[in-house]
């Protein structure tokens, strides 16, 4: 009699700890809580236009595929994305990448 209360005992523990904590949406439960006081984040810099990898149309760069660097020739940029659109050597079609993934030779 023992054991089976103990077996029961023990898997409604393991139940109880397995459920999900419930959220309650009561408003009224926190409303003397005061948020925590939290300190600002640093702000860093915006880069500027000068820090950016400044490439053009048919410059040489080289870009990052599986891993390892490969060189490609940048077709056309779009910096209001921060896109750049390359053709890497030994392939047809063209590649976009983000602007900081390209390494300017």
């Amino acid at each position: 009699m023992t054991k089976k209360l103990f077996v029961v005992l023990l898997l409604s523990l393991t139940i109880a700890a397995c459920e999900p904590a419930g959220t309650d949406n009561n408003s009224n439960g926190n409303a003397n809580a005061k948020p925590p006081a939290s300190t600002p984040a640093p702000v860093s810099p915006e880069p500027s236009a000068s820090t950016k990898a400044q490439v053009k149309a048919g410059d040489k760069v080289k870009i990052t595929i599986n891993g390892s660097a490969t060189d490609a020739t940048v077709v056309s940029v779009d910096e209001k994305s921060g896109k750049v659109t390359v053709k890497v050597e030994g392939q047809r079609e063209e590649k976009t990448v983000a602007i900081s993934d390209v390494i300017k030779n």
